[in-house]
């Protein structure tokens, strides 16, 4: 078996000059890499979510991922945007502009910004020595005053001066700048919103004398277009699936499904309570469910941790619900700010006993929507736990993207009738696992619902009849069920594969589509359903297959075990595993396809 394990990349680095030696750019190019960074509190943030919009009306699809640090205030900030003629879902090999409003703390982060030959960086000169990293990278630097331009205008700020320069050098139309600016900062006042304009078109003045990088004509956009990060689309899913009741306590990088769920709960009906810990929030979650409401919570690592006993008890008892992990470095504390995908283990492995449940995972900001509407579905009509896998570089990056198609329509939770029969059996032995559920107060239809086990109408039971067919029927229902064309993305043909799973996938994507274009015969595969295993529906997938490149980021190739443990793969298997901070781009996956070329 062959096995590559990608290491620490070295710094970004280059060496500045006034701009006139500077290598000819492409004008026209179909996808621009940018970045703008600063201290915390600099503006670097809220410039790039500005930017995204302006091209987003401009008619142009983006992604905008972030970098930061750990600290509750100041630290280190980044904004990094690639804003393309087409739809993209990973960050480029390397940034085309790098513009940095001071240069505070970039050590922490320079590792996550890398340049090229052809970069171009954009400094201010009065904010501190260009680092030694950025001079030795072989990119080109100039200076931009952007402090002292913004002094020129009262209360005019740096990053505004920033964002009129690079909508300038990108070739958005100043207009259009100034209606999102208004827009956005209106509620501020008139002062803030003209001391931001006036910033603003000193920024667009300044980027004359610098090299463009000027986009191609955005597409003619037919239909509705969406910008939205991965934590929205997750609750825009949740809702969309039915789900009522949310608790939950906040923690990074999932919180944001909760600040943007608790208005939209509201509006439908629902509620959202911030419980006092995970313990409270998840015990919580199956009491609502378990009173016939579709319940949700949202944690990241450190909080899946501790609900795990509780997740055994709703799969003991029957009770669906949905936990959406929005995974973070780890293990304990780790890189709270930081993206990695290694809670597979604790995901599939972590309840004890013989629990089954579901794992999901979605492998695009969209498709954080469409796997979570697809796993309340899931949960309700199978009655048990669905852990969805998403994590901060799917629910803190923001897209525009065209809306993602819908998720199976699944009947739901198959409700107990009132009766006047005596013995109404809740867990009773059907063929497909599932049997009716009473919500509390149905006339004939009282049963016991805890963490025991028990027998078919839930009285308590220590007899191995009712132990083996109750463990049979638990597992029955999940095994044998339809999961149809949902299971993975299949895209593309040839005799090797690309096998990944969750935010892994967006630069799996890219890699094959460049590999294409290069006469490469690739094929990717994204599991989307990761628990229950789908054994045949992968060896069709795989079917002609001889090498398989698996591509993961965690340190201890929790995927790759997974596979192994549970599919039958080719004899050639490669890996690459990258633990975060650092993302795997599609450079990295159309080097070692090179290797076998």
């Amino acid at each position: 078996m062959e096995r590559d394990h990608i290491g620490e990349m070295s710094e970004a680095a280059f060496e500045p000059n006034d701009g006139a030696s500077l290598p000819p750019r492409a004008l026209g190019q179909s996808t621009v890499s940018l970045a703008l960074i600063g201290a915390g509190g600099a503006g670097a943030m809220r410039a790039g979510e500005i930017l995204l919009d302006v091209a987003a009306k401009a008619g142009f699809f983006g992604l905008m991922t972030r970098a930061m640090g750990p600290q509750i205030r100041g630290g280190e900030a980044a904004a990094l945007l690639r804003i393309a003629t087409a739809p993209v879902s990973s960050p480029d090999d390397h940034l085309d502009l790098l513009v940095a409003l001071d240069w505070a703390n970039f050590s922490r982060f320079a590792a996550e910004l890398p340049l090229a030959a052809t970069s171009l960086v954009i400094c201010d000169p009065g904010e501190g020595e260009v680092p030694t990293a950025i001079r030795e990278s072989g990119a080109h630097s100039v200076a931009l005053a952007m402090k002292k331009l913004a002094g020129a205008v009262p209360g005019g700020r740096a990053n505004m001066v920033a964002l009129g320069a690079v909508a300038a050098l990108i070739g958005l139309p100043e207009a259009l700048v100034t209606d999102v600016l208004a827009r956005q900062l209106g509620r501020k006042g008139e002062k803030v919103l003209a001391a931001s304009a006036g910033a603003l078109a000193l920024g667009v003045n300044a980027a004359a004398s610098l090299p463009p990088l000027r986009l191609a004509a955005p597409p003619v956009v037919t239909g509705a277009r969406w910008n939205i990060s991965g934590n929205q689309a997750t609750g825009l899913g949740a809702l969309k699936g039915g789900v009522g009741f949310v608790a939950a306590y906040p923690i990074t990088p999932a919180t944001e499904v909760l600040e943007w769920m608790a208005p939209a709960l509201a509006k439908t009906g629902g509620m959202l309570v911030q419980a006092e810990d995970e313990l409270a929030a998840i015990n919580m979650v199956i009491g609502a469910s378990f009173a016939g409401t579709p319940a949700l919570t949202a944690t990241s690592g450190p909080g899946l941790s501790l609900m795990i006993e509780a997740l055994g008890l709703a799969v003991a008892s029957e009770t669906p619900l949905v936990v959406v992990d929005v995974m973070r470095g780890g293990p304990s504390t780790g890189i709270p700010t930081k993206s990695e995908q290694s809670d597979l283990d604790i995901a599939v492995h972590g309840l004890h006993g013989d629990a089954p449940h579901l794992v999901l995972a979605p492998n695009s900001i969209g498709d954080c929507a469409v796997t979570t509407q697809w796993a309340v579905a899931l949960a309700e009509t199978l009655q048990t736990v669905a852990i969805v896998l998403s994590d901060q570089a799917l629910g803190q990056s923001r897209a525009v993207i065209a809306p993602p198609p819908a998720p199976p329509t699944l009947p739901g939770r198959l409700i107990a009738a009132p009766t006047e029969e005596a013995g109404y059996q809740r867990y009773a032995l059907t063929a497909s696992g599932v049997s009716p559920m009473a919500i509390p107060g149905t006339p004939g239809a009282r049963y016991v619902a805890d963490g025991l086990e028990h027998n078919v109408r839930g009285a308590p039971s220590a007899q191995a009849s009712d132990h083996y067919a109750q463990l049979d029927k638990r597992a029955r229902k999940l095994e044998s069920f339809d999961y149809g064309e949902a299971w993975a993305d299949r895209e593309g043909e040839g005799e090797i594969a690309l096998l990944t799973w969750g935010s892994a996938t967006g630069p799996a994507r890219e890699a094959v589509l460049r590999a294409r274009d290069a006469g490469i015969a690739v094929r990717l595969i994204s599991l989307r359903l990761l628990l229950p295993a789908r054994p045949v529906l992968l060896a069709a997938a795989l079917d002609g297959v001889r090498r398989v490149l698996v591509i993961e980021q965690s340190h201890g190739r929790q995927f790759h075990k997974f596979l192994r443990a549970n599919y039958d793969l080719p004899a050639e298997v490669a890996v690459i595993s990258r633990p975060g901070p650092l993302p795997i781009r599609p450079a990295d996956i159309l080097a070692r396809l090179a290797t076998w070329e």
